[in-house]
């Protein structure tokens, strides 16, 4: 008997005809590009492990065996231990790794906010030029509106819902339109909130979806299948990584390669392997509740916190298995591997997952780690570094000149080095206007061993903290109150920064 030709296979169809029409019109250009360009580049990819924490990272010292892999990457890699967030969400964290800008500069400091037109050039796609076949894909719809802003360089973007069990994204179909698409159907009519954005459409699709969900689910996952929140998309974690084995084992060099994973994101849903791997009674330090913490109690806490270990280790094993396949197959022979997050996650201070104004350290310390091609040793940078100084780094690595206008450095091992008297950012403004002076807004500077945090209209005065991150890394004592002769000079460089990057948008 024939199956019925339904919605799902017509989207399908859809998105396929679509999909190789953009395909053929990019081949001549990406191909004639490389045929000019050095083959002796190396190839360079990036694997972006959304909300992986580095705080919670055993090759940081973590107490639970959660990145046995990485630690074996790492043996011919250099390890970047204070290494920092443009932001704590995706947005800013992501915009910042893509522009070499901090979100006080270009701009993306929305929940699925897009860097100001004006900038939009300043990528590192554009940068490195058409010598390179460049891929994006990411999971997580939020860097795709980037992505199309930067389309002009990127030579192919694979859609977020490539690789998944079940989906159900619509703007994928509208090559043409992709990022009002997304918005208009996926960000609005058909995303699965509570209550959905639509209660007509979005009350169908949920119904639609879930049922096919149903169908998807294994044995493999007892607490159900992992998603995208509140997005419809359902994947299982080895068929994602294979998909990315897959595609990167199909392009052709030179190619630079961002690829932008869901896991360790919540929801935390590892597969049945790893469930209960850490039921250990292994208790964190206990933090006091902050004032603008959500109030959650420290046993809920520590049970979040170990699901999300246990969807780490999940994404380590998957990582480890994919980098012995691309080694197998030759792929890395002259290729550059970078690991790293666009945020962290917090289990601590009343405070679950990263929306918060929060920027203690789980949420903006994420894990940077960089096997450079023919790289034979392991090295330890532990200097404060951010994630504005990967565009600049890749663009020295590939060939390219770092424009004058980079926020960032080459990193220190890899061509850079260290500036003790260097200050590096991270910003929190979700709810400011984009195009406006940030009043409401979180900023941290890291400066040598000192971290000093600012809070600015979330409530009555403003807040600053003050902590020795060498001394106390768990940031328990603020050394704020105590005034030190130091605190006033950080303070001041603080708000001159912030200042100069409210000026352009300053009433006249």
């Amino acid at each position: 008997m024939a199956r019925q030709f339904n919605r799902r296979d017509f989207l399908k169809l859809t998105s396929l005809a679509a999909s190789s029409l953009a395909l053929l019109k990019l081949a001549p250009r990406a191909l004639n590009a490389r045929a000019q360009g050095d083959k002796t580049r190396p190839n360079i990819v990036i694997f972006v492990f959304d909300a992986m924490s580095a705080r919670n990272l055993s090759i940081y010292g973590y107490p639970r065996a959660t990145t046995p892999n990485l630690e074996k990457f790492a043996a011919q890699a250099t390890v970047y231990h204070a290494h920092h967030a443009g932001g704590n969400f995706t947005t800013p964290g992501t915009a910042s790794l893509l522009t070499g800008m901090y979100p006080w500069t270009h701009r993306a400091i929305n929940e699925a906010g897009l860097v100001a037109r004006a900038l939009t050039g300043r990528n590192i796609f554009s940068l490195l030029g058409g010598q390179y076949q460049r891929t994006a894909y990411s999971q997580n719809m939020w860097p795709n509106y980037l992505f199309e802003q930067f389309v002009g360089g990127i030579d192919t973007v694979l859609p977020p819902s490539s690789f998944s069990a079940v989906e159900q994204i619509v703007g994928e179909n509208f090559p043409k339109d992709r990022g009002d698409a997304y918005r208009a159907f996926d960000e609005f009519l058909f995303q699965d909130g509570t209550p959905p954005a639509s209660l007509v459409f979005g009350l169908i699709a949920r119904l639609f979806l879930r049922r096919q969900a149903i169908f998807a689910q294994t044995s493999e996952y007892d607490r159900g299948l992992p998603r995208t929140g509140n997005y419809p998309i359902y994947f299982k974690l080895d068929e994602v990584f294979n998909g990315m084995t897959g595609a990167v084992a199909k392009l052709a060099a030179p190619y630079f390669g961002y690829f932008h994973i869901w896991s360790p994101h919540a929801p935390y849903k590892p597969s049945k392997a790893f469930e209960n791997l850490f039921d250990d009674n292994w208790k964190p330090v206990k933090k006091p509740m902050h004032r603008f913490g959500n109030k959650l109690a420290y046993t809920e806490l520590n049970t979040r916190r170990r699901n999300y270990d246990e969807y780490i280790a999940n994404v380590d094993d998957e990582f480890g298995k994919m980098i012995e396949t691309l080694r197998s197959q030759g792929k890395l022979d002259n290729t550059t591997v970078i690991v790293t997050s666009d945020h962290g996650e917090s289990f601590e201070r009343g405070v679950d997952g990263h929306i918060t104004p929060l920027l203690y350290e789980p949420l903006i310390n994420v894990p940077l780690v960089i096997a450079a091609a023919g790289q034979k040793q392991r090295q330890d940078v532990t200097t404060p570094t951010s994630c504005i100084d990967i565009l600049p780094t890749v663009l020295s690595m590939g060939g390219a000149p770092v424009p004058d206008w980079s926020e960032g450095r080459i990193l220190p091992g890899l061509g850079g080095s260290y500036d003790p008297q260097r200050s590096i950012f991270s910003v929190e403004a979700a709810t400011n206007p984009a195009f406006a002076p940030l009043k409401v807004a979180s900023i941290a500077m890291r400066k040598d061993k000192y971290k000093l945090i600012y809070y600015t209209g979330h409530g009555p005065r403003d807040i600053f903290e003050l902590y020795d991150m060498e001394a106390d890394p768990e940031e328990l004592t603020d050394l704020y109150p105590g005034k030190p002769p130091f605190a006033q000079a950080l303070k001041d460089e603080l708000l001159s920064k912030l200042a100069a990057a409210n000026a352009p948008y300053q009433k006249k």
